[in-house]
């Protein structure tokens, strides 16, 4: 089996204890060599400070390649390019472009009056800077606004169009749901990197919630599996079998990259990754 390269998912901490979580993640998982770590921004742009902070306090402590998340929620076009030219300021070149979720309670995303009306506004002017590399959100599954599986491959050929370099998808729990959503991408004529997120399964409720709101199915078997595993205290050692094998499949059938999503919990996602052959490579950068 061929190693694949790997990238990281990260969010911003909101207190101190979060802070010396995130830490820990990055210490942990900075020496598999990721060809990139991404943070987040919270729903409705709500941890877009904390994002500027953790992604600029990353880059210049580690000498990890950090994408920085970027959203058009409830900011004008001017703020959100501000931000764009503060990442910029801070050495990142690499940029994770979204519309973004709607702020909690809302029942839909609504534009900012003199904001970007949706994510392919915002990729292209992104890319009209130059100076960016940038991903996108792609959906193996119908996101929970489309009318059907199509309409989310002609959204991604909209923004590879607009500009972005590569997509990252939402998480899913079938390899063939990855790979029949390859193969309407190409059959679209679409030919940029797309990599599959992986979510390695901490914990089996707050998953099945997680699944639930973003449109992504969860098999029968699994949710059985898990409920066994529960009753037999075996869920880590079931997480990361599910994990491996699914990444397994997807190497299998060429997929070079994959990006974990690690919820600032880096056990799991390491061990996935050493099951892959994907070891310590490189050390972390000492952060005194």
């Amino acid at each position: 089996m061929t190693t694949p390269s790997v990238s990281f998912e990260f969010f911003p901490p909101k207190s101190l204890e979060a802070s010396f979580r995130l830490w820990d993640t990055v210490h942990t998982l900075a020496p598999l060599a990721p060809r990139f770590v991404s943070v987040t921004y919270g729903a409705g742009g709500t941890t877009r400070a904390l994002t500027r902070e953790a992604v600029g306090t990353l880059h210049q402590a580690t000498g990890l390649n950090v994408a920085a998340h970027l959203t058009c929620v409830d900011a004008t076009r001017a703020e959100t390019m501000a931000i764009a030219d503060e990442f910029a300021a801070a050495g990142v070149q690499e940029i994770v472009a979204l519309r973004g979720d709607p702020p909690k309670g809302a029942t839909g995303f609504t534009a900012h009056p003199d904001g970007f009306t949706d994510s392919c506004a915002l990729i292209e002017a992104l890319a009209d800077r130059g100076d960016f590399k940038i991903r996108v959100g792609a959906y193996p599954e119908p996101h929970p606004e489309a009318a059907g599986d199509q309409a989310d491959v002609d959204w991604l050929k909209r923004k590879f169009d607009a500009g972005a370099d590569e997509a990252i998808t939402q998480f899913f729990f079938d390899a063939d749901t990855f790979l029949r959503f390859r193969d309407r991408c190409a059959k679209a004529g679409i030919d940029k990197p797309i990599l599959p997120g992986i979510l390695p399964i901490e914990n089996w409720k707050s998953t099945r919630r997680f699944a639930a709101a973003c449109g992504a199915g969860i098999p029968d078997w699994l949710d059985s599996a898990f409920t066994t595993a529960e009753r037999d205290d075996r869920c880590e050692l079931l997480a990361t079998a599910v994990a491996t094998e699914l990444c397994s499949k997807l190497i299998d059938e060429g997929v070079e990259n994959l990006h974990f999503y690690t919820l600032n919990r880096p056990e799991l996602t390491r061990d996935i990754c050493h099951a892959l052959g994907v070891t310590p490579r490189v050390e972390l950068r000492d952060v005194a």
